[in-house]
Protein backbone atom coordinates (compact mmCIF):
# COMPACT_ATOMS: atom_id res chain seq x y z
CA UNK A 1 0.00 0.00 0.00
CA UNK A 2 1.54 3.68 -1.04
CA UNK A 3 -0.38 5.70 1.96
CA UNK A 4 -3.84 7.34 1.26
CA UNK A 5 -5.12 9.32 -1.22
CA UNK A 6 -6.84 12.96 -1.42
CA UNK A 7 -9.74 12.23 0.64
CA UNK A 8 -8.54 9.67 3.11
CA UNK A 9 -9.30 6.57 0.40
CA UNK A 10 -6.06 4.26 0.79
CA UNK A 11 -4.09 3.38 -2.22
CA UNK A 12 -2.52 -0.13 -3.37
CA UNK A 13 0.04 -1.44 -5.48
CA UNK A 14 -2.10 -3.81 -6.77
CA UNK A 15 -3.25 -3.10 -10.38
CA UNK A 16 -5.21 -6.14 -11.88
CA UNK A 17 -6.39 -9.68 -10.96
CA UNK A 18 -5.06 -12.05 -13.47
CA UNK A 19 -5.71 -15.78 -13.37
CA UNK A 20 -2.79 -18.14 -15.11
CA UNK A 21 -4.65 -21.84 -15.82
CA UNK A 22 -5.42 -24.97 -17.97
CA UNK A 23 -7.74 -24.34 -20.35
CA UNK A 24 -9.66 -27.88 -19.68
CA UNK A 25 -11.03 -28.10 -23.18
CA UNK A 26 -8.48 -27.17 -24.85
CA UNK A 27 -5.40 -28.15 -23.07
CA UNK A 28 -3.73 -24.64 -24.10
CA UNK A 29 -2.47 -22.27 -20.99
CA UNK A 30 -4.39 -19.50 -20.83
CA UNK A 31 -3.83 -16.14 -18.62
CA UNK A 32 -7.20 -14.11 -18.75
CA UNK A 33 -7.08 -10.20 -17.36
CA UNK A 34 -4.23 -7.56 -16.79
CA UNK A 35 -3.54 -4.70 -18.67
CA UNK A 36 -1.48 -4.02 -21.72
CA UNK A 37 2.02 -3.78 -19.62
CA UNK A 38 0.59 -7.26 -17.93
CA UNK A 39 0.49 -8.47 -21.44
CA UNK A 40 4.17 -7.57 -22.21
CA UNK A 41 5.32 -9.12 -19.13
CA UNK A 42 3.11 -12.59 -20.17
CA UNK A 43 5.06 -12.62 -23.41
CA UNK A 44 8.68 -11.23 -22.43
CA UNK A 45 8.59 -14.27 -19.14
CA UNK A 46 6.38 -17.25 -19.77
CA UNK A 47 6.33 -16.60 -23.31
CA UNK A 48 2.31 -15.99 -23.99
CA UNK A 49 0.66 -14.59 -26.93
CA UNK A 50 -1.83 -12.35 -27.71
CA UNK A 51 -5.51 -14.42 -28.86
CA UNK A 52 -9.05 -13.49 -29.78
CA UNK A 53 -11.64 -14.83 -27.85
CA UNK A 54 -15.25 -14.53 -27.46
CA UNK A 55 -15.32 -12.30 -24.71
CA UNK A 56 -12.39 -9.94 -26.01
CA UNK A 57 -9.03 -10.70 -26.43
CA UNK A 58 -6.69 -13.04 -24.09
CA UNK A 59 -3.25 -14.30 -23.47
CA UNK A 60 -2.12 -18.30 -24.26
CA UNK A 61 0.51 -20.21 -24.38
CA UNK A 62 1.47 -22.06 -28.20
CA UNK A 63 0.01 -25.16 -28.81
CA UNK A 64 3.71 -26.58 -29.73
CA UNK A 65 5.23 -25.57 -26.42
CA UNK A 66 5.90 -28.78 -23.85
CA UNK A 67 4.35 -29.26 -20.85
CA UNK A 68 7.22 -28.84 -19.04
CA UNK A 69 8.13 -25.50 -20.86
CA UNK A 70 4.33 -24.28 -20.29
CA UNK A 71 4.74 -24.79 -16.31
CA UNK A 72 8.29 -23.13 -16.17
CA UNK A 73 6.92 -20.48 -18.30
CA UNK A 74 3.74 -19.54 -16.70
CA UNK A 75 5.63 -19.46 -13.03
CA UNK A 76 8.12 -17.27 -14.55
CA UNK A 77 5.31 -14.81 -15.35
CA UNK A 78 3.24 -15.45 -12.46
CA UNK A 79 6.17 -14.29 -10.64
CA UNK A 80 7.46 -11.06 -12.57
CA UNK A 81 3.98 -10.05 -12.35
CA UNK A 82 3.64 -10.24 -8.46
CA UNK A 83 7.21 -8.48 -8.54
CA UNK A 84 5.35 -5.87 -10.90
CA UNK A 85 2.41 -5.10 -8.57
CA UNK A 86 -0.45 -7.62 -9.99
CA UNK A 87 -2.25 -9.56 -8.15
CA UNK A 88 -2.03 -13.48 -9.31
CA UNK A 89 -3.67 -16.31 -9.31
CA UNK A 90 -1.46 -19.10 -10.55
CA UNK A 91 -3.09 -22.93 -11.09
CA UNK A 92 -1.37 -25.18 -8.71
CA UNK A 93 -0.72 -27.37 -11.43
CA UNK A 94 1.99 -25.06 -13.36
CA UNK A 95 3.19 -23.91 -10.11
CA UNK A 96 6.78 -25.50 -10.98
CA UNK A 97 8.16 -23.75 -6.87
CA UNK A 98 5.49 -26.47 -5.37
CA UNK A 99 6.34 -30.23 -4.83
CA UNK A 100 4.84 -33.17 -7.06
CA UNK A 101 4.79 -34.88 -4.01
CA UNK A 102 2.80 -33.20 -2.12
CA UNK A 103 0.52 -32.64 -4.86
CA UNK A 104 -0.15 -36.27 -5.37
CA UNK A 105 -0.58 -36.65 -1.54
CA UNK A 106 -3.23 -34.22 -1.64
CA UNK A 107 -4.89 -35.71 -4.00
CA UNK A 108 -4.57 -39.01 -2.66
CA UNK A 109 -6.32 -37.26 0.74
CA UNK A 110 -9.10 -36.30 -1.21
CA UNK A 111 -9.83 -39.49 -3.11
CA UNK A 112 -9.63 -41.45 0.40
CA UNK A 113 -12.13 -38.62 1.58
CA UNK A 114 -14.41 -39.76 -0.67
CA UNK A 115 -14.17 -43.21 -0.15
CA UNK A 116 -15.20 -42.65 3.18
CA UNK A 117 -17.86 -40.73 2.77
CA UNK A 118 -19.23 -43.54 0.38
CA UNK A 119 -18.45 -45.81 3.11
CA UNK A 120 -20.44 -43.44 5.76
CA UNK A 121 -23.73 -42.18 3.75
CA UNK A 122 -26.97 -43.21 4.76
CA UNK A 123 -29.56 -40.97 2.25
CA UNK A 124 -30.22 -40.53 -1.73
CA UNK A 125 -28.64 -36.91 -0.94
CA UNK A 126 -25.43 -38.09 0.37
CA UNK A 127 -25.10 -40.81 -2.32
CA UNK A 128 -25.77 -37.91 -4.88
CA UNK A 129 -23.49 -35.49 -3.33
CA UNK A 130 -20.20 -38.18 -3.58
CA UNK A 131 -21.79 -39.04 -6.91
CA UNK A 132 -21.63 -35.29 -8.24
CA UNK A 133 -17.82 -35.27 -7.13
CA UNK A 134 -16.98 -37.82 -9.36
CA UNK A 135 -18.90 -37.31 -12.58
CA UNK A 136 -19.52 -33.44 -12.38
CA UNK A 137 -18.69 -32.34 -15.96
CA UNK A 138 -15.71 -29.53 -15.51
CA UNK A 139 -14.58 -30.76 -12.55
CA UNK A 140 -15.49 -34.30 -11.40
CA UNK A 141 -12.99 -37.25 -10.67
CA UNK A 142 -14.28 -39.22 -14.15
CA UNK A 143 -13.99 -35.92 -16.37
CA UNK A 144 -10.28 -34.87 -15.75
CA UNK A 145 -9.05 -38.78 -15.96
CA UNK A 146 -10.80 -38.76 -18.98
CA UNK A 147 -9.13 -35.39 -20.31
CA UNK A 148 -5.64 -36.77 -19.23
CA UNK A 149 -6.19 -39.67 -21.58
CA UNK A 150 -7.74 -37.31 -24.59
CA UNK A 151 -4.26 -35.44 -24.12
CA UNK A 152 -2.49 -38.52 -23.79
CA UNK A 153 -4.24 -40.14 -27.44
CA UNK A 154 -3.67 -37.16 -29.40
CA UNK A 155 0.23 -36.96 -28.75
CA UNK A 156 0.37 -40.74 -28.93
CA UNK A 157 -1.49 -40.86 -32.10
CA UNK A 158 0.63 -37.72 -33.85
CA UNK A 159 3.64 -39.99 -32.38
CA UNK A 160 2.90 -43.05 -34.32
CA UNK A 161 1.11 -40.80 -37.66
CA UNK A 162 4.74 -39.58 -38.22
CA UNK A 163 6.79 -42.25 -37.17
CA UNK A 164 4.45 -44.67 -39.97
CA UNK A 165 3.55 -47.00 -36.92
CA UNK A 166 -0.06 -48.89 -36.81
CA UNK A 167 -2.18 -46.87 -34.89
CA UNK A 168 -4.07 -49.49 -33.33
CA UNK A 169 -2.72 -49.06 -29.80
CA UNK A 170 -4.13 -45.36 -29.64
CA UNK A 171 -7.43 -46.44 -31.37
CA UNK A 172 -8.09 -48.79 -28.56
CA UNK A 173 -7.22 -45.90 -26.06
CA UNK A 174 -9.61 -43.59 -27.68
CA UNK A 175 -12.43 -46.43 -28.03
CA UNK A 176 -11.63 -46.94 -24.04
CA UNK A 177 -12.16 -43.41 -23.21
CA UNK A 178 -15.35 -43.16 -25.04
CA UNK A 179 -16.79 -46.12 -23.51
CA UNK A 180 -15.73 -44.10 -19.94
CA UNK A 181 -17.65 -41.11 -21.10
CA UNK A 182 -20.90 -43.42 -21.67
CA UNK A 183 -20.32 -44.63 -18.09
CA UNK A 184 -20.01 -40.91 -16.65
CA UNK A 185 -23.34 -40.12 -18.22
CA UNK A 186 -24.56 -43.34 -16.48
CA UNK A 187 -23.59 -42.66 -13.16
CA UNK A 188 -24.69 -39.23 -13.73
CA UNK A 189 -28.47 -40.48 -14.36
CA UNK A 190 -28.12 -42.70 -11.50
CA UNK A 191 -27.06 -39.65 -9.19
CA UNK A 192 -30.27 -37.69 -10.38
CA UNK A 193 -31.92 -40.78 -9.59
CA UNK A 194 -30.41 -41.08 -5.98
CA UNK A 195 -31.12 -36.96 -5.22
CA UNK A 196 -34.85 -37.74 -5.39
CA UNK A 197 -34.65 -40.62 -3.08
CA UNK A 198 -36.45 -38.92 0.04
CA UNK A 199 -34.74 -38.54 3.50
CA UNK A 200 -36.72 -41.06 5.33
CA UNK A 201 -36.21 -43.80 2.50
CA UNK A 202 -34.17 -46.62 3.52
CA UNK A 203 -30.34 -47.34 2.20
CA UNK A 204 -30.16 -48.83 -1.18
CA UNK A 205 -30.01 -52.58 -0.60
CA UNK A 206 -32.15 -52.42 2.60
CA UNK A 207 -35.19 -53.61 3.62
CA UNK A 208 -37.58 -52.82 6.02
CA UNK A 209 -38.14 -54.74 9.28
CA UNK A 210 -41.32 -56.25 10.36
CA UNK A 211 -42.33 -54.95 13.36
CA UNK A 212 -43.37 -57.54 15.83
CA UNK A 213 -46.81 -57.76 16.93
CA UNK A 214 -47.47 -56.11 20.28
CA UNK A 215 -48.01 -58.82 23.64
CA UNK A 216 -51.72 -59.74 23.74
CA UNK A 217 -53.13 -58.89 20.42
CA UNK A 218 -52.49 -62.29 18.96
CA UNK A 219 -55.66 -63.89 17.63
Amino acid sequence: MTGRAPGGAPEFFVLSYITITRDPRTQLVVAIGGDEPAAGILQTAGGFIDAPGPRGPYHRQPHTMAVDEQRTGATAAALALLQAGYSVHLDPALNTLSRRDEDREAAHRYLDHLAERARNASGGHELASILTEIVAPDDGVLPRLRDILVSLWTRWDDRLHDAGRPAAPAEQLIDTVNGLSRHAQRLQDIRNQAARIPASAPSPGTTAKPVPAAPGRSR
